[in-house]
Order: C-alpha cells, then sequence, then structure tokens
C-alpha cells in the first residue's frame, strides 16, 4: 500500500488498519531486536544516575517545577 492510497483513505478508516496492524504486532511471537546505539543511551543513563552528581526530584518537586 503506497502513502497516496492510504491518503485517500477516511482517518476511521486509518485509524482501523492502524490498530489491526498494531494488534497483529502484539501478537508476534518474537520481537524485532533492539539496536546496539540503545544499549549505548542506557548505559549513560545508568552512568549518570549513579554519579554522586545526581539530583533526584520527588514527585511534588517535579509538579511545582512544571506548574
Amino acid at each position: 500500500m503506497s502513502i497516496t492510497e492510504i491518503k485517500k483513505m477516511t482517518v476511521e478508516e486509518r485509524l482501523t488498519v492502524m490498530e489491526q496492524i498494531w494488534d497483529s504486532l502484539c501478537h508476534e511471537e518474537s520481537s524485532p531486536k533492539s539496536p546496539s546505539w540503545h544499549q549505548d543511551i542506557l548505559d549513560e543513563r545508568r552512568k549518570r544516575m549513579n554519579s554522586p552528581e545526581a539530583k533526584y526530584l520527588t514527585i511534588e518537586e517535579l509538579r511545582q517545577r512544571y506548574r
């Protein structure tokens, strides 16, 4: 199916197809392998979290910051 064909569909039709595709993916027995750079990002985040300079906020502090 091409983008042109997809754009001819109504929003409701596209959403239905999208939901069907998502549902089929959720029931796959195998899942795609994550790219290696995902692990690099996770490792860097873990390193920052375990750093003495890491600062954590409570939920309330976070809410106050973004009000």
